[in-house]
């Protein structure tokens, strides 16, 4: 069996990881690409032994690292710029109870997601705004399952097969979705994309999009 990089292609990605590593900031944060770059558009090469026990911890400190600092909830390799399937997600929940409620947005303690899939359980979707720390200062409506079953495994290798529901299915489908080179606009309701800014952010004050369905003209699930 081939080593860490025994693989000319397995060598070239291994390389690229150890580059992001020793570029990261003075306080262990890498940059994080935007829409535009390639590595946001592949999809990504499965886990498969490219990385040693300690390169594979160290790049999953600095993307817990660099997904706490931007801050979001989800970060995937590819928005490292590295085209390995690999993802982290944490989320603390939202303060505000009526939103999590309606968008079922409950903590979801750190955790590693290495070469995920997910597969709706059901018909049913939910539409809610997102954003994406690769498309910095918007954010648009996505239609997604409400129910998913995530396959994967951990990053000590152990399977990983359960069911999701709410905001942490959300998650799961927007970060598996980067590693097959999807970003979340390619779903979106375009006619809901709205800046940043003052105006775009009120419509993040609802739970659920409805104002700004009926303002901007665009269905919800």
């Amino acid at each position: 069996m081939n080593g860490p990089g025994g693989r000319p292609h397995d060598a070239a990605l291994r390389d690229l990881v150890l580059h992001v590593l020793d570029g990261v900031d003075e306080t262990g944060v890498a940059p994080i690409v935007q829409a535009g770059h390639p590595a946001l558009r592949a999809v990504a090469t499965p886990v498969d032994g490219q990385l040693s026990s300690d390169e594979l911890g160290r790049l999953l400190e600095v993307m817990h690292r660099t997904m706490r600092a931007a801050p979001g909830v989800g970060l995937a390799a590819p928005q490292l710029g590295l085209p390995l399937a690999l993802a982290v997600v944490e989320d603390p929940g939202s303060p505000d109870g009526e939103a999590s409620r309606v968008r079922e947005r409950g903590p979801v303690p750190f955790r590693v997601l290495v070469n995920p899939s997910y597969e709706p359980l059901d018909e049913q979707r939910v539409s809610f705004y997102e954003g994406c720390l690769s498309v910095i200062g918007y954010q648009a409506v996505v239609p997604r399952a409400r129910r998913v079953r995530l396959r994967c495994h951990d990053e000590h290798g152990a399977p990983v097969d359960e069911e999701l529901s709410g905001w942490p299915a959300r998650i799961v489908q927007h970060e598996s979705d980067h590693l097959a080179g999807t970003l979340y606009l390619d779903r979106a309701q375009l006619r809901s994309l709205a800046a940043s800014d003052q105006v775009g952010a009120r419509w993040l004050v609802e739970p659920r999009p409805t104002t700004a369905a009926a303002v901007l003209g665009f269905p919800l699930d």
